[in-house]
């Protein structure tokens, strides 16, 4: 709920709704709560592979990018 509340205070109050989000496969991005709010708000969750770890390293970027906000 906590990230739920990071990205909608700080990220789409600001930009407005994203139309695809990227993440790990972190449990928070897949619970019932995102998977209610995609549907909802009509956005697409994409799930970064394993690899290449760019991929991760770029998910891990913009989530501080969004705590430092």
């Amino acid at each position: 709920m906590d990230t739920a509340l990071l990205i909608w205070n700080r990220a789409v109050s600001w930009t407005g709704i994203f139309t695809n989000i990227i993440s790990d496969r972190d449990p928070k991005f897949t619970s019932a709560l995102w998977t209610n709010l995609h549907q909802l708000y009509g956005t697409k969750l994409s799930f970064s592979t394993a690899y290449p770890p760019q991929t991760d390293g770029s998910a891990e970027r913009m989530i501080q990018t969004l705590e430092d906000m």
